[in-house]
């Protein structure tokens, strides 16, 4: 890149942060947030190839790509969670992923595959990432912290991972997703990891031999052979750790076959204090083809040559044969690289330097030294040609030889009692080696650099320390006092330091114990200056001794001459602080330009002047210069550093902080050459003193350059980069921003120099004063001028918003002392009048009848006959709080608080001062008091005063009575005992009134807290909702009302039920044992819900869907049995004496029959309930009660109208009808058979309409052709009406349950019978039709014939019975209601006309003649009705207690079956029909029949 540079130091700490690529052309390092790559192709000494940046943290990891072909590719891993992927060609960044959630702590790119890259970070997570696909996995083998990890050379699927407290682990990132080994034997952080380069186990025999072990062992890896070569072999792994122990491990074992334990290697170098506690870091190398030999990191910095074969203990040899070779601090990273036909290894260590180590010799190639801190500061030695010393931040001084010709990187590094950041250097003008430094905390010393024990002599500190940074040092001929008359005492220069708070030094550099000397001091006595000197920024001395400059904070230069330093001029032509100043070299053939003085400041303009004719025509009085030579303009932000080219004239080039340095032409004002290559601002420059083309510059990325003026392709600084607003915004921002700043802040408000937390050494972390050359005094003059906006702000609201000036609490004496001079002169006389007359003793009240306003300045009487008519003054104006003052001045407290209570104005002072008085005024006034607040509504504010005079109940009852009940309950609580009954009266009364308001829950608290769970559980569960209810129960459960609960639980459960939600339901079930029957009794529900959607599927969805359990069913067996196995498998029904108990405890409940108007849900809930009695005594076999609990089910949804229902509960419970029912049943019980014959009854009413609804296919023509017309349900309106009254029939519109997800037929509608005879079997097999219509003998009983006519027969009678009765009443209020003429029989036509009586039209008017009944009596019906009720009696009882489908409705649809049905049903049918159809609506609807 034509750039020769100082890089920033590696990062410490980091298993892998450095790598050398493939093709041993590059080799890169993390440090910081940059990965810094050096072109190390040349053997002599690596050049600075470039940086790659985008990270914004710490760099944690860094890997070349070692797969062929892509040598170029490169990783990098941040703490800001990020995984880079490079391409070292161009710098640039080719992807990018975040994939972990925690700081990443290991990575690396995998030797055989060429797209995965593996990271691990600090809570254990290892992400594998293949680029090529972006397909990722994550692995969580172990819950540590990753230290280092390293992909397998010779099995694509390993990865050792090593841990913070010692644990290797080894796994298959394969699909198999396994951990092979967790290795155990370190005590300590695994710092690295290293695969030997071949694979393989049988290499090395003499490992074998330690082991002691089987041979078998080491050929079977696991137990198990695999096909891969490199698993099957085996591979040695090595592991360093902080234990001090380096380890070598069997893969095909899983063990340690190998222990090194380091050496106590006396330590070379010693660039460590003694002091501190030697780190350790150990760090392993298996170089490439070498399974033998290994290189691991030392003690204290040292490298060692393992020779695995070597027998014994000593297997090590030290690296580097010379001394000064090896690292003096411990060394973190290893990397080898074949290169050419040597083999090297790089390392990085503590100690900051990179070294390229030859493997063939052990021997140190060359020493790459970096900077862990800003560069602050560039000097070159005007004695020592080529040697430029570097102050940085971190601690320590660089003095680079330049002009080495063996070492290009010749540095020598000094830090002895530095310990802080060298913000300033100088060297001595004549004495070679004496470098002058300051530092960061005000420190000045000067270093001894060609002492033969330099590294380990300190250098001489000034006693004198600066308060602030130092910024600059001069050496210059001394100034007063150090002039003495013999020139052989005093030193030809002395040492110049100013800092930043704004004092510039003399140091003597004999006597640096000595005082140092404040040259202000000599200025002001040369120059009789009495105002306050500004705060100076820089200093310079021209060449030769004979002027100084002092840049000041406010931009201003002065001029002095030396010796007695006189003010000669002062420019002022910066307006901000001088950040640097630069005297012309005087080596030119143009001697007038030695006069010319460059300055840069805070703007970013340099002016250069010519103090030429100020010199040579001096005057007695200063001169002001406001105008300069030359300008030039171009950088964007503020200047930092200047250097004069010693090779040209005029030619000055400046470091500034927009990231660039500037080389102008200065009398021509033309920027020649601008360097971009630094990545930050920059803080120094210096021109080299032996290549014309070469500038030095330092900036805050931590890095020197040497850089070549005509290698460069800009000529001026770039305009329009972000970065210039951000400078701008920088300058500009603190002024507003640092109100509140009491201490001056630094020269910028840049960042920090974050060095040492990059590099992880604990003992640097803290702030940084920023750049060299600019001073901390902007930051004080910035802060005064905050300090001065900040009170300009304070003061300024005030006086725009003028508050109006206090009342004065005497105004009309103030107001009498105001009158013309005349009077005042008058009031003056009568005054000393009036005292001479009290000196003798005389009355003198009297005297001042007119003047009372001079009570002031008499006696006490006459004040207070002044301090009453003030008062009286007071009290008629309405400031009543001034007259209560006077009164206490007066020392008339009781009468205050009297006049203040009866007008209602005391106060909190009044009631505060009154204790003056005595105890019973001060009860007195805060009675008042509270009186007077509860007037004003303050009642909280009263009751706090009552309790002040101990009176609790009466505060308490306040507050009651004004509804401040938590006030009152927070007040009796703390002051009352637990057990007064005025707490459990307030929380009562707070309960009731919440309660009324409709606040349940804060009601319920209230009842808690007065003890009454019940109360507590009851208005709890007033609203009724479902999660009132549970928490109602929940708390009756813990307080002990178990039964209550349960009641609450039952109801919860039933409101979730309607809301489909079964599994809350069970859940709210499942706390009561009592509720064990409900349990089962919702468990049969759920599975009947989902029966019947499943039978018939819902075509529109509910808004709520269901809410299911998802229990296994075995669909293999019947509805009840499968019942049975849930309530058994997962409710936990396992013995006898449960069902028992559950039985119980369902028989104890009854449910009132259904009715048309009973909602769906309920009536199949009501079915559950029937259906969990009948499962129960089927599991406990009693099948008699089991046959009645069907039955009831059947017949229930038979009474609610729902037909459609009646089939699906039949055809679920009895799917193949009732004789295996029948056969269980004991058929010496009457009552059970009876009930049996009612189920087949009902049974076969189900398959009856079933037949007729679903005909086949080939009678329907012709039943069409015989009977005519087929009538289909929709038709038998006549039929439907000839019902039993109270009994509806099938076809009648059934209920269905929609809302419960069953979409069961409507049986009124034609398309749906079409629908379903579509949806049923169309053509049911003729044997199935004529077994089924057999079953349908049972229907045509006589007997139940005969007694269902009776029962009509009775209901008939009485309908009757109740519309006269309707009638009658109806014309007595008729009667009672006609008082306008109507006569009464009137009324009685028009009330007897019912509807049986009126008009029928011209069709109909024949047949309504014939069927319309006569009137009958009242003694004539109740006959009919006795008559009736006798032929019921005479029926046996077994037939009246089941009910029964209606005979000649069957009947009626066996007949409508035509040929399908036998002949011998029909003429049952018919027979039936002729004996007992004479009623009505049957003898209408039969009519066709019985005439065939």
């Amino acid at each position: 890149m034509g750039v020769r540079a100082l890089p920033a130091s590696p990062n410490w700490y980091s298993s892998r942060c450095s790598d050398a690529s493939s093709d041993g052309r590059l080799f890169g390092f993390a440090a910081r947030h940059r990965v810094c790559l050096l072109d190390v192709a040349a053997a002599a000494a690596p050049t600075f190839y470039g940086e790659l940046i985008g990270h914004t943290d710490r760099i944690s990891g860094f890997t070349f790509c070692h797969c062929p072909g892509q040598s170029g590719l490169c990783a990098s891993s941040s703490d800001d969670g990020s995984v880079k992927i490079w391409d070292s060609g161009t710098l640039s960044a080719v992807l990018e992923y975040s994939l972990h959630q925690n700081p990443i702590s290991a990575l690396h790119w995998s030797p055989l595959v060429k797209d995965l890259i593996v990271s691990g970070d600090e809570k254990g997570v290892i992400v594998c990432y293949w680029h090529n696909r972006s397909d990722s996995q994550q692995f969580f083998p172990e819950p540590r912290t990753v230290f280092c990890l390293t992909c397998s050379p010779h099995n694509e699927n390993l990865v050792a991972i090593g841990y913070k407290d010692g644990m290797v682990v080894i796994i298959d990132i394969s699909r198999k997703r396994e951990v092979v080994h967790r290795l155990r034997g370190h005590e300590d952080e695994i710092h690295c990891l290293a695969w030997c380069p071949v694979p393989g186990e049988e290499r090395l025999p003499a490992w074998q031999d330690e082991l002691q072990a089987p041979s078998e062992e080491g050929k079977v890896p696991n137990g198990e052979l695999t096909q891969d070569t490199a698993t099957k072999k085996g591979c040695y792994l090595a592991s360093g750790s902080k234990d001090q122990t380096i380890r070598i491990w069997s893969c095909t074992r899983g063990r340690s076959v190998m222990t090194l334990k380091l050496p106590p290697t006396k330590r070379r170098g010693g660039a460590v204090d003694p002091a501190v506690k030697e780190r350790i870091w150990l760090t392993v190398l298996w170089p490439a083809g070498h399974p033998s030999d290994m290189v691991s990191s030392g003690f204290g910095g040292e490298l060692l040559h393992w020779n695995l074969t070597q027998p014994g203990k000593r297997k090590w040899t030290l690296l580097g044969s010379s001394e000064g070779q090896n690292h003096s601090r411990i060394v973190f990273n290893l990397s080898s690289v074949k290169h050419q036909d040597r083999e090297l290894l790089f390392s990085i260590s503590m100690d900051r330097d990179v070294k390229c180590w030859d493997l063939s010799t052990l021997d140190c190639s060359w020493t790459m030294p970096s900077l862990g801190g800003f560069v602050y500061s560039l000097a070159f030695s005007p004695v020592d040609t080529g040697c430029l010393a570097i102050g940085v931040g971190d601690s320590m001084i660089r003095v680079w030889n330049t002009l080495s010709v063996n070492n290009v990187y010749d540095v020598k590094t000094f830090w002895q009692s530095i310990k802080s950041k060298v913000t300033a250097l100088s060297w001595h003008p004549t004495k070679e080696g004496s470098l002058a430094f300051g530092t960061d905390d005000g420190k000045v010393g000067i270093f001894d650099t060609l002492s033969s024990s330099a590294k380990n002599k300190p250098p001489q500190i000034s006693s004198t320390y600066h308060k602030k940074t130092v910024y600059t040092l001069a050496w210059g001929p001394p100034t007063p006092p150090l002039i003495s008359g013999e020139e052989s005492e005093q030193p030809s220069v002395t040492l110049y330091s100013c800092a930043g708070e704004g004092i510039v030094f003399q140091h003597n550099p004999w006597k640096l114990n000595g005082e140092a000397n404040d040259i202000n001091k000599v200025i002001r006595d040369t120059n009789s200056i009495k105002h306050k000197l500004p705060a100076r920024t820089e200093i310079s001395w021209k060449p030769d001794g004979k002027l100084l400059a002092l840049g000041n904070e406010d931009g201003s230069i002065e001029i002095f001459q030396a010796p007695n330093l006189k003010l000669l001029c002062t420019i002022q032509q910066h307006h901000k602080l001088i950040n640097a100043i630069r005297w012309h070299h005087e080596h030119g053939t143009q001697p007038e330009l030695s006069y010319l003085i460059a300055s840069g400041s805070i703007n970013a303009t340099i002016y250069v002047h010519n103090l030429k004719n100020v010199v040579e025509n001096s005057s007695e009085n200063p001169l002001t210069i406001t105008e300069p030579f030359r300008t030039l303009a171009g950088h964007t932000a503020k200047i930092t550093s200047l250097s004069w080219s010693p090779h040209h004239e005029g030619r000055l080039v400046s470091a500034c902080y927009d990231g660039t340095a500037q080389v102008w032409d200065v009398m021509k004002e033309e920027p020649l050459c601008n360097y971009r290559g630094h990545q930050g601002r920059l803080l120094s420059v210096q021109w080299s003193p032996v290549d014309p083309d070469c500038v030095y510059t330092g900036a805050d990325d931590f890095s020197v350059h040497k850089w070549h003026i005509s290698k460069q392709e800009h000529t001026r600084p770039p305009q329009g980069k972000k970065s210039i607003e951000l400078e701008k915004k920088r300058s500009i921002q603190p002024k507003v921003k640092a109100k509140k700043k009491k201490k001056p802040v630094g020269k910028s408000p840049g960042k920090q120099d974050a060095n040492d937390a990059m590099n992880g050494d604990d003992s640097m972390k803290e702030m940084l004063l920023e750049e060299n050359g600019v001073s901390d005094h902007e930051g004080e003059k910035e802060a005064q001028e905050a300090e001065l906006a900040d009170k300009v702000s304070v003061t300024a609201p005030d006086a725009s918003l003028k508050k109006r000036k206090p009342r004065s609490i005497l105004p009309f004496s103030t107001l009498m002392d105001h009158r013309s001079k005349e009077e005042l002169h008058q009031d003056c006389l009568r005054l000393a009048a009036c005292l001479k007359t009290k000196d003798n003793n005389e009355d003198v009240s009297c005297d001042l009848k007119d003047c009372i306003h001079l009570g002031l300045f008499t006696d006490r009487d006459s004040l207070h006959k002044m301090i009453d008519m003030e008062g009286k003054h007071h009290l008629e104006n309405g400031h009543a709080e001034l007259f209560q003052q006077l009164m206490l001045w007066k020392g008339d407290m009781k009468g205050v608080l009297q006049a203040a209570a009866e007008r209602g104005e005391l106060t909190d002072q009044l009631v505060a001062m009154s204790p003056m008085v005595g105890y019973q005024a001060w009860v007195w006034t805060v009675e008042a008091f509270a009186k007077q607040l509860c007037f004003q509504e303050q009642y909280v504010k009263a009751a706090s005063h009552l309790l002040s005079i101990h009176k609790v109940y009466e505060a308490i009852e306040l507050l009651k009575v004004n509804n401040f009940y938590r006030e009152a309950i927070v007040m009796a609580k703390a002051r009352l005992r637990p057990e007064d009954p005025v707490l459990k009266e307030l929380y009562t009364s707070w309960a009731a009134l919440l309660e009324k308001d409709g606040h349940y829950s804060m009601a319920a608290k209230c009842y808690l807290g007065a003890s009454s769970p019940y109360d507590a559980v009851k208005v709890l569960s007033k609203k009724g909702d479902v999660t009132s209810l549970k928490t109602a129960a929940e708390l009756a459960l813990i307080s002990g009302e178990e039964e209550l609960s349960a009641t609450l639980s039952l109801r919860c459960a039933q409101d979730l039920l309607l809301s489909r939600n079964w599994v809350g339901a069970q859940g709210v079930l499942q706390q009561h044992k009592t509720l064990f029957g409900q349990r089962l009794v919702f468990c049969l529900n759920e599975l009947l819900c989902r029966c019947l959607s499943e039978r018939n599927p819902c075509e529109r969805k509910s808004p709520v869907p269901p809410c299911y359990h998802s229990w296994e069913l075995n669909r293999q067996a019947s509805f009840l049995d499968m019942v049975t196995e849930v309530w058994q498998n997962v409710l936990g029904m396992d013995t006898t004496e449960q069902a028992t108990c559950a039985q119980e405890q369902l028989h104890r409940i009854e449910h009132p029959p259904s009715t048309s108007n009973t909602h769906p849900k309920q009536v199949l809930f009501h079915i559950s309930h029937d259906l969990a009695l009948a499962a129960l005594s089927c599991h406990l076999g009693t099948w008699d009660e089991a046959v009645k609990s069907i039955l009831g089910a059947v017949t229930r949804s038979f009474d609610a109208g729902n037909f459609t229902l009646m089939q699906e509960i039949c055809s679920i419970i009895l799917p193949e009808g009732c004789d295996d029912l029948r056969d269980k049943l004991d058929s010496t019980n009457s009552q059970s058979m009876d009930a049996c014959r009612s189920l087949e009854g009902f049974v076969a009413y189900r398959w009856l309409y079933e037949l007729w609804w679903n005909p086949p296919k080939d009678s329907l023509g012709l039943q069409k052709a015989v009977l005519g017309p087929v009538p289909c349900p929709s038709e038998q309106t006549a039929l439907e009406q000839s019902c039993i009254s109270g009994d509806p029939s099938p076809e009648e519109t059934a209920q269905t349950a929609a809302e419960m997800g069953e979409n069961l037929c409507s049986t009124t509608e034609a398309p749906k019978c079409e629908t379903q005879s579509d949806s049923r079997t169309d053509s049911v097999d003729v044997v199935d039709r004529q077994s089924k219509l057999k079953g349908c003998q049972v229907l045509l009983s006589e007997e139940m014939a005969a007694l269902q006519n009776t029962q009509r027969d009775i209901a008939e009678v009485q309908e009757t019975l109740a519309e006269m009765i309707r009638q009658h009443q109806q014309q007595r209020n008729n009667l009672q209601e006609n008082t306008n003429g109507n006569t009464q029989g009137s009324n009685l036509e028009q009330s007897s006309e019912t509807e049986s009586d009126k008009p029928c039209s011209d069709s109909n008017q024949k047949n309504c003649k014939d069927e319309a009944k006569q009137p009958v009596t009242l003694p004539e019906l109740t006959k009919q009705l006795l008559k009736a009720k006798q032929k019921l009696a005479e029926f046996p009882d077994n037939l009246k207690v089941f009910p029964f489908p209606d005979v000649l409705e069957c009947c009626l649809v066996l007949l409508h079956l035509g040929s399908q049905c036998p002949p011998e049903l029909q003429e049952e049918a018919l027979a039936l029909l002729r004996k007992h159809g004479d009623a009505g609506v049957h003898k209408k609807a039969g009519r066709s029949f019985l005439m065939t």
